[in-house]
């Protein structure tokens, strides 16, 4: 669960229904712009979002770094609203013309937000109360700074304020465009602010972050159609101590598993090594998340082991990069797929087939244990903000407490929402495997059965994973007789373990560094040291 399991689930509702013909009609219109954004950390692009704008539509294609890739087609009002938008999903590094993983249709109806979906044979029109005239918002999009621009340059007003309904969410929010002086302006939503030049008739001609380290390139033209994300370099870094091999792991399953195995330079021998199991969601090898310039915490987690004499295979998940299988399987697949990944580095010359370790984090801390419980082999295991409630005790803390954020939400309104959110889980569990065995699981009766080593990592701010359940993890432990269990809190981290006094998701875009530091690393790489006997 690197991400809030709510916002995670309501952004798939919301891309999941056929498009319509208004679109054909708008590819015969003229183009009058045609742009790219780009959002860079030093030289790496984390993000481009390439536009095409026409009297009646802007059609965006939306790719962020080791994510399913977005294309939007937005269809303009006469007064600049957005009455409905598009949405077409592909899968992780599939080029533009792939066939679409799930499509959909957000149409605003008055104060309702409705959206036609579609993913397979299932198709349904959930509704989420919004504001009249509400514009689409999704992360990292520019056309809705663009129409906001529009719709205040209409009304010949300085500042405008307007209702945006987040895709990712299933929230209404308020956005504010603010002229600041000549062609300057300032686009807030939230905590998020963006300021940018505009030309006469709206478009951004440039913007930036108060974020450091991250940059926003505007390119026009021929340069904006030609440009592209590119794939991520999952090598080891120019002069470190260890090598980096791309593999493919072969499941019983049938389907390939494509990743990273990373090996100290020079060593002899059987050396040790560590498999690593991602959080929810579908992540890349990295478990890669683009907040704060994009944290990555699964290559520094090799980076600080590949140093410490130890070798770390990282995968990329079902439907992620060359990775196959089932992507809508269930956390007990899953932990198949380490299964093949462990089997695969015993089976090499070079690894020592008893001193493998796992680590695991939110999800793939739940996933951990059940290995351990069937393979007395394995050498000992690192839960990472690793789970202790039920899915669905999980869940009803997000829920409430990420709509607690809602300050217009109180007493009877906020039971209100919170039973509206379940019902909605509920009916989507009715078609996900992976929510129904979420919800039911109880990680207690596995983690009790557990009798190698185990390191409980724990940020204190975590408010995804709270502390409390990592203590409960060490408790059930101990009392089924495990003996070696250590159980480290590390103040003032949340849940991906970046520094943050306060830990909630509604704060993660506004953290101000992506590095997890030595006071999380140190404790994990010394733990395994010792459990892995690294001289």
């Amino acid at each position: 669960m690197p991400r809030p399991i709510l916002p995670a689930l309501l952004a798939a509702l919301s891309l999941l229904a056929a498009p319509r013909p208004a679109r054909a009609q708008a590819e015969h219109e003229p183009v009058l712009r045609t742009a790219a954004f780009l959002i860079l950390q030093g030289d790496d692009t984390l993000v481009v979002e390439r536009v095409r704008r026409t009297a009646s539509t802007v059609v965006a294609h939306l790719a962020t770094r080791a994510a399913p890739s977005l294309e939007m087609t937005f269809h303009l009002a006469a007064d600049h609203t957005v009455p409905s938008t598009e949405l077409l999903v592909r899968g992780v590094n599939a080029p533009p013309d792939a066939p679409p993983l799930q499509t959909g249709m957000l149409r605003i109806i008055g104060d309702s937000a409705f959206l036609d979906l579609r993913a397979g044979t299932m198709a349904r029109t959930p509704r989420f109360a919004t504001r009249a005239g509400a514009l689409p918002l999704t992360n990292n999009d520019f056309v809705v700074a663009e129409q906001l621009a529009r719709l205040a340059l209409a009304r010949n007003v300085r500042r405008l304020t307007w209702p945006v309904f987040a895709t990712a969410g299933g929230q209404t929010l308020e956005a504010t465009f603010e002229r600041l002086g000549g062609d300057s302006a300032r686009f807030t939503v939230a905590t998020s602010v963006t300021t940018m030049t505009l030309d006469a008739a709206g478009n951004i001609t440039s913007a930036a972050l108060p974020i450091p380290g991250l940059r926003i390139v505007v390119l026009d033209g021929a340069a904006a159609t030609a440009v592209s994300l590119g794939r991520t370099d999952y090598g080891a870094p120019a002069g470190a101590p260890y090598t980096a091999e791309e593999v493919v792991v072969r499941t019983p399953a049938g389907h390939p598993l494509t990743g990273t195995l990373t090996r100290p330079t020079g060593a002899s021998g059987r050396i040790p090594a560590v498999v690593t199991i991602t959080g929810s969601g579908a992540q890349d090898r990295d478990e890669y998340i683009g907040i704060a310039g994009g944290v990555r915490l699964f290559r520094q987690v090799a980076d600080t082991l590949g140093r410490r004499g130890i070798a770390v295979l990282r995968l990329d998940d079902r439907g992620v990069g060359g990775s196959g299988g089932d992507v809508n399987g269930t956390s007990a697949d899953f932990a198949d797929d380490i299964r093949a990944a462990v089997a695969f580095l015993r089976a090499r010359a070079d690894i020592d087939p008893d001193r493998i370790a796992l680590v695991g984090h939110s999800e793939g801390g739940m996933i951990a244990p059940m290995l351990a419980r069937t393979d007395a082999r394995l050498a000992g295991i690192v839960l990472m903000a690793g789970p202790a409630y039920t899915g669905r005790d999980i869940i009803d803390y997000q829920v409430r407490n990420g709509l607690r954020a809602d300050t217009s939400l109180r007493g009877a309104a906020l039971d209100s929402a919170v039973r509206a959110t379940r019902a909605e889980l509920d009916s989507t569990a009715g078609r996900s495997a992976w929510m129904r065995y979420f919800l039911a699981y109880d990680p207690l009766p596995t983690i009790r059965a557990v009798r190698q080593p185990v390191l409980l990592l724990q940020g204190a701010t975590d408010q995804q994973i709270r502390a409390e359940e990592a203590r409960i993890l060490a408790r059930e432990l101990e009392r089924a007789g495990n003996r070696r269990v250590q159980l480290t809190i590390v103040p003032d981290r949340n849940h991906l373990f970046l520094k943050d006094a306060n830990g909630h998701p509604a704060g993660y875009a506004a953290l101000q560094q992506n590095k997890v530091d030595a006071e999380v690393l140190g404790p994990l790489a010394d733990w395994l040291a010792r459990t892995l006997r690294v001289p």
